[in-house]
């Protein structure tokens, strides 16, 4: 049975080509004859609409996720935060589905849940209020109105923005809250959790309400290409190292 792929936080632009040669090299290798692959948020450094398909960079990667597509993968898509603002256009000019920020799969017999994971980081109360915020359709409306060189300005400002907000706070209180995650895991009714976000790949076992379950955080595309392996003998991480 064909195994399915998981990739989170690619952070691709045009300022790291080698990088983009890595994904590409991906959909071309590990990915092909894969029953699904899954990009679960962050696949872009910045995505300021679904008009960014008009730049070579988004062009070229929607076109690599469409000819998988073509091949037999079925291709799906959630969003981070930062490219929030990823759309049904382009989910259609990859060939893929774009999914609700939370969605159970299952994947060989297990219930999986699906999530980019920065909603389970619920001690950085700063961000979450910004994340409701602009996760609201009536501001996303309003934003995706504006011009497209006024976009690219805000989220630059955003970006400096972030930097400067990370850099003064504890790395705990921008990992995952513990209640979050068993909370979802609860609403849910699932054992098994996959999501990226926090850049720190790792399996962790808990128990929600008495019953053993697991939770696998994906890779960071950094320094190494990666992505996490499912089938029907379990899950593995996979990845390969690339010139930065």
């Amino acid at each position: 049975m064909a195994p399915t792929l998981f990739i989170s936080d690619l952070h691709l632009s045009k300022e790291r080509p080698a990088l983009v040669e890595a994904f590409e090299a991906l959909t071309r290798g590990p990915a092909r004859g894969a029953a699904a692959v899954y990009a679960i948020g962050d696949l872009f450094d910045t995505w300021v609409g679904d008009d960014q398909l008009r730049q070579p960079l988004a062009a070229r990667v929607a076109a690599a996720f469409a000819a998988l597509a073509a091949s037999g993968s079925r291709i799906y898509f959630q969003r981070g935060n930062r490219d929030f603002v990823l759309g049904e256009r382009f989910a259609a000019a990859a060939g893929g589905t774009l999914l609700p920020d939370e969605v159970v799969h299952d994947l060989y017999g297990t219930p999986t849940l699906i999530m980019h994971g920065d909603q389970l980081c619920t001690d950085d109360v700063d961000y979450q209020r910004f994340r409701a915020y602009w996760r609201d359709p009536v501001h996303q409306r309003r934003t995706l109105a504006l011009p497209y060189f006024v976009r690219q300005g805000l989220a630059l400002l955003f970006r400096a923005m972030s930097r400067r907000a990370t850099a003064d706070k504890p790395p705990v209180i921008m990992d995952v809250n513990a209640k979050a995650v068993a909370e979802a895991m609860r609403r849910h009714g699932v054992r098994r959790l996959i999501h990226g976000h926090t850049h720190r790949p790792a399996r962790h076992e808990l128990v929600v309400d008495g019953r053993a379950c697991e939770r696998y955080v994906l890779a960071d595309w950094y320094k190494s290409a990666s992505h996490l392996r499912v089938d029907a003998a379990g899950v593995t991480p996979c990845g390969f190292e690339f010139a930065p």
